[in-house]
């Protein structure tokens, strides 16, 4: 199996009142995605609540393998929710690795 983790951090202009109403819509939207994507084995995501760390949202997915993740990346639901977070990304940080 193959676990997915992604960290971003939205850009310093985004407004906080954007983040705060946009954030826990695009979360339901990745949740709603089990279930739709075939591959797709589990999926988690969460706001940040520590002020001190540096990432907004936090997403960890898990897969049979790599050509399941690749599915997903590439998946025209995962896309539309996806480019939602990229509208107001500054950094994007993700490792996959074998479990």
């Amino acid at each position: 199996m193959i676990k997915h983790i992604v960290l971003f951090k939205l850009r310093d202009d985004v407004d906080k009142s954007v983040k705060a109403t946009r954030l826990p819509s695009i979360r339901d939207q990745f949740l709603a995605l089990m279930g739709e994507i075939p591959t797709l084995r589990s999926i988690e995501i969460g706001l940040n609540c520590n002020a001190k760390e540096k990432f907004d949202l936090a997403l960890v997915a898990t897969f049979d393998d790599l050509d399941g993740l690749s599915a997903y990346a590439t998946d025209p639901r995962h896309v539309a929710v996806a480019k939602q977070v990229g509208e107001m990304l500054d950094v994007r940080a993700c490792t996959d690795y074998e479990i």
